[in-house]
């Protein structure tokens, strides 16, 4: 037994170790590169190989006799008797999180767990955040990554979520989807990429592609920290947080340098997490993965796609809603991850409260609401042009029968999948490209005004009844396979 590990008397007396043993860590780490930049002072190297810099590591132990019980949920389960393991950064933000997994394997099964150091040391750059006391330009980067353990990308992978990484006998399994350098990793890029802190990020996120959704959720996010419910705060690109005492929170929040930023996004937050993360994504299956890679570490409950798209019918009319039941990948950025071949299901319980919060949004009856909602296949495309091609395109349109085409959703949804993050899609069909009706300016503004509250009131009110019907029921057994880390 390594005596650097300890073997914890609950689920909450591992997480609690965990936090002091990463913020100990992370500490020394910082005054060592203070020591070395100003005084010049090198790090022990025998220190760091005790683990001076080290994430600390939580493992489980669980043995038995023959198979584990069959267990029906989707997640807090062992496919194998064995060692399970995983190097954990930020434990206080993710205390939640490692408290409900830890508490589901230990109310099922007879497990041991241990925390200690692990072998994978804390990259210098992750545990700065420039409120610290360190001149950092004074310092020759290469010097640092010299004398520094540094964000080395070579060692990071998604092989775990693409199945790639098979079980080695009598090695330790992994304890679930991602490691220790590949959330900093993450965490660092939502930072850089939304302008707003990793940890505003709530469990039920929408993605949109156009900014007037931001308008239309920031004015109605205001307007709730002014009611008597569970939210506390706002927090936008730009670094901003506002909330009910903020002389003028819709100015603080579009003066603040949001456009700096790639893929804003606003936090409407509640206790717990149990809020509203908007972002905008702009447009292209690239930024749909992109953020849908980073945003995946933080084990959200859900991520729902409402933008706009293209109808693809006759019948269809601008301000219609699209609930994709399935998807046309032709967006390719996925391709390498998760093959064409591999069928990308819709999630019942998010299908239905979509449906459900259209209902309640536009107050239409049944026979309206079936003109209005169509149901099938959305083609998702990574050329914006596609209809350049439509000769060499309209086979395909018409054998996979879809009824709309954006370059978001099929993106948005298969990285789902893949990562394990339920997912849905409520898309507005803003112009009908092969029926000559295109967003010309006029008309476009005039849509607009429209539709886009109610389209967004939809994708809340979608959030809203998840949250009610308890989200847990979200992480179905399809997006987990038969050999899958313990954790969700």
């Amino acid at each position: 037994m390594d005596v650097r590990f300890e073997t914890a008397a609950s689920p909450s007396d591992a997480v609690d170790r965990l936090e002091r043993l990463y913020e100990a860590a992370a500490q020394r780490l910082r005054d060592a590169l203070k020591a070395y930049i100003e005084d010049g002072v090198s790090p022990d190297p025998k220190a760091r190989a005790a683990g001076a810099f080290a994430y600390p590591e939580l493992r489980v132990h669980y043995q038995t006799d023959g198979s584990p019980p069959p267990v029906s949920r989707a997640f807090g389960k062992f496919s194998e008797p064995g060692t399970y393991t995983a190097a954990i950064t930020q434990p206080a933000l993710y205390r939640d999180y490692l408290l409900e997994q830890l508490t589901l394997l230990d109310s099922q099964y007879p497990i041991t767990i241990e925390t200690g150091p692990s072998r994978e040391e804390i990259a210098f750059s992750y545990v700065l955040d420039g409120s610290e006391d360190i001149d950092l330009d004074a310092a020759v980067p290469a010097d640092l990554v010299r004398h520094f353990p540094y964000a080395d990308l070579a060692g990071v992978d998604d092989a775990v979520p693409n199945g790639e990484r098979s079980p080695v006998p009598g090695e330790p399994r992994p304890l679930g989807l991602f490691d220790a350098p590949r959330v900093d990793y993450s965490l660092q890029r939502l930072r850089h990429y939304t302008g707003a802190p990793y940890e505003d990020v709530q469990q039920f996120i929408l993605f949109t592609n156009y900014h007037r959704y931001v308008d239309a959720f920031v004015a109605w996010a205001i307007r709730q920290l002014k009611e008597d419910n569970e939210y506390e705060s706002l927090s936008a690109a730009g670094f901003v947080t506002v909330d009910a005492n903020t002389p003028n929170p819709r100015a603080a929040v579009e003066g603040a340098p949001w456009r700096r930023f790639q893929m804003p996004a606003y936090h409407l937050k509640a206790p717990g997490g149990r809020g509203i993360t908007l972002v905008n994504i702009g447009v292209g299956p690239s930024n749909a993965k992109t953020i849908t890679d980073h945003l995946a570490v933080l084990r959200p409950q859900c991520w729902l796609m409402i933008g706009h798209c293209g109808g693809l019918r006759h019948s269809q009319r601008l301000g219609d809603y699209v609930l994709a039941h399935a998807y046309l990948r032709y967006d390719r950025v996925l391709d390498r991850d998760l093959p064409l071949e591999i069928p990308v299901p819709a999630i019942a319980e998010i299908q239905i409260a979509l449906a459900d919060a259209v209902r309640t949004v536009t107050g239409e009856k049944k026979d309206e609401l079936k003109r209005r909602l169509r149901t099938g296949t959305v083609a998702t495309y990574a050329d914006r042009n596609w209809e350049l091609r439509y000769a060499g395109e309209a086979r395909r349109i018409n054998q996979s029968r879809a009824i709309a085409v954006d370059m978001e959703s099929a993106t948005i949804a298969a990285n789902g999948f893949r990562l394990r993050v339920p997912y849905g899609t409520l898309l507005c069909v803003s112009d009908k490209p092969l029926h000559g009706e295109l967003k010309l300016p006029g008309a476009a503004n005039l849509f607009y005004q429209r539709s886009v509250s109610e389209h967004l009131m939809a994708g809340i009110e979608t959030i809203e009844i998840l949250k009610r019907d308890d989200a847990s029921a979200l992480h179905s057994r399809k997006l987990r396979s038969f050999d899958e880390p313990p954790f969700r």
